[in-house]
């Protein structure tokens, strides 16, 4: 189709077409500055919520229909930078969280080895293990550990058992063994949103004792998103950063198709965490993450996905207009 007016209307189609992420073109990351990637996997949350597998599909989905052009920053993310859909991470062995983690960090090694920063839908939230494995101290973040922007309404430190039904690099430690193999700096990462509904009163405990820097959502709600945004620029500056976002940190009303749904305390509304999203902009973003979609739960008009494609522009285009 020549006409370029007439292209971008037909692009618009969600139901026309190969979906790939956003109408990015389908290659390697060789040459790119950003690729992205879909990580397929279920297996990592341990419980009867598998369906997170399906959240890459579901958002390649509704992607075409997301923004274009970002009218606060005044870019166009697609040609500002080269950005590749690099495909699914195959996943053979999915009911072995243990052997997915391995692939999926065996794959990402090859995504930073290109000197592509990847940004990621899942799959739960074992996946940002994976991947962290392979970018952290690795060629994209210089060799230096990176430095979390994570979201989410659990800590995913939980050292006070050894596996979560089974799955020991699964969604629930993560933030722990990434830390004991030195692929994270805690001290220097922020964790913003924690309300879950805790099972001990020490639940918070293990992140402050490996260093993170933590606000819970009742201390957002004091403290308000210009003071914490102040202290995640101050904490991350200077350092490579890697953007974690489960969507279960979003009030229920606006990503209602999450595992782990927290109901009873308000979560983040969708400009609370764009803003904290953009505290990071302009920073060293060397790859980022959207985790926990449940398609299966998800409304008839696909609102979490949406969410979850706006989400992961926002984090497209502020790496676009570092590139």
């Amino acid at each position: 189709m020549s006409d370029p007016h007439l292209n971008s209307m037909m692009e618009n189609l969600y139901w026309w077409g190969i979906p790939t992420l956003f109408r990015c073109p389908n290659k390697g990351p060789e040459g790119a500055d950003i690729a992205l990637v879909g990580v397929p996997h279920s297996t990592g949350n341990g419980t009867t919520e598998r369906d997170q597998h399906l959240g890459p599909r579901a958002l390649r989905n509704v992607s075409s229909v997301s923004r274009r052009m970002h009218g606060g920053f005044g870019i166009d993310p697609w040609t500002a930078a080269k950005i590749v859909d690099v495909g699914d991470v195959p996943l053979p062995r999915a009911n072995d969280n243990e052997a997915c983690i391995a692939d999926i960090t065996a794959f990402y090694e090859k995504i930073d080895a290109a000197g592509a920063r990847p940004v990621s839908i899942g799959g739960d939230h074992s996946i940002t293990g994976g991947i962290v494995q392979a970018i952290g101290r690795g060629k994209i973040s210089n060799g230096e550990p990176v430095c979390f922007l994570h979201l989410d309404a659990h800590t995913d430190v939980f050292t006070k058992v050894d596996h979560f039904l089974g799955a020991k690099k699964s969604a629930a430690h993560w933030g722990a063994y990434l830390a004991d193999q030195g692929h994270v700096d805690p001290t220097h990462s922020m964790q913003i949103g924690l309300r879950g509904h805790t099972r001990t009163l020490d639940w918070l405990q293990p992140s402050y004792d490996y260093g993170y820097n933590v606000v819970t959502m009742k201390e957002f709600r004091a403290r308000g998103l210009a003071d914490v945004a102040a202290q995640v620029r101050e904490v991350l500056q200077d350092r490579p950063v890697y953007i974690t976002f489960d969507l279960d940190c979003l009030d229920p009303t606006i990503a209602p198709g999450v595992s782990n749904i927290e109901a009873g305390e308000k979560g983040f509304d969708i400009d609370e965490a764009v803003g904290l999203l953009h505290s990071v902009r302009g920073l060293n973003i060397v790859g980022g993450d959207v985790v926990c979609m449940m398609p299966t739960k998800d409304s008839p008009n696909q609102i979490t996905a949406l969410t979850a494609a706006a989400v992961m522009f926002e984090m497209i285009s502020m790496m676009a207009e570092n590139v």
